[in-house]
């Protein structure tokens, strides 16, 4: 009973370790036998962590899997698309640190080029107005 316990336990914990880590691309190069073509094809990853750190004037934000991971720096281009847990497109200014998201990235060479990031939580951005009130004295 003991065994069948901890053997379960096990298997429940790889299987939470892979849901969070980041899964492997696949890269497809195919060539064409008659016009010599070469055609490499890249499937879309996608890693499940918190934004780490995120600069308005840099190409890139840091991204980090689980809490003992090293952050990871993942490109972004104007292409990027940035979406709230409901799938509305929101833009940069809802991205900070410390958010849960997921990002969908392909691979080339040894960057990371961010396709889509959909945030886990909902965004909100707090405005605060202030009342000035004048008394003039007589």
């Amino acid at each position: 009973m003991k065994e069948t316990t901890l053997i379960l336990a096990v298997v429940c914990g790889l299987g939470l370790a892979t849901t969070f880590a980041q899964t492997s691309s696949t890269t497809t190069t195919t060539r064409d036998a008659v016009t010599g073509t070469t055609t490499t094809e890249v499937a879309t990853t996608s890693s499940v962590g918190t934004i780490t750190a995120y600069t308005p004037d840099t190409d890139y934000i840091t991204f980090r899997t689980t809490t003992d991971a090293a952050p990871v720096k993942y490109y972004y281009t104007k292409d990027t698309t940035i979406l709230d847990p409901t799938g509305r497109t929101v833009t940069w200014s809802a991205i900070r640190p410390d958010l849960p998201a997921t990002v969908y990235y392909v691979r080339e060479g040894d960057r990371m080029l961010v396709r889509k990031i959909v945030l886990s939580k909902p965004t909100t951005i707090q405005k605060e107005s202030t009342t000035t009130t004048t008394t003039e004295r007589p």
